[in-house]
């Protein structure tokens, strides 16, 4: 029987640069995290992307040290939540 997925939303934000997706993605994939979807778009100078992720097996505070290190090499800032809380935090 497949376990239930275990998601999260991530966000990154910050002035665009070239590599921002790619810090990003390949740390999620050393920690085997499946991304499900993917969102990102540039507003004139500003870089956003909202990505749905599979973190099942994976321990969260492995993945956010993970994030935190990229978020400080690409000066930006990420955000992982919980997709139960995410739901909870913008439910209309």
């Amino acid at each position: 029987m497949a376990r239930k997925k275990e998601r999260a939303v991530i966000t990154v934000t910050g002035v665009d640069h070239p590599g921002i997706v790619a810090a990003v993605t390949t740390e999620l994939a050393k920690l085997n995290v499946n991304i499900e979807d993917i969102s990102q778009t540039i507003l004139q100078d500003f870089f956003t992307m909202i990505m749905l992720v599979d973190v099942r097996g994976v321990k969260r505070n492995e993945i956010q040290k993970a994030l935190d290190k990229v978020a400080d090499k690409q000066k930006v800032k990420i955000i992982m939540q919980h997709e139960d809380l995410f739901r909870y935090m913008h439910r209309v």
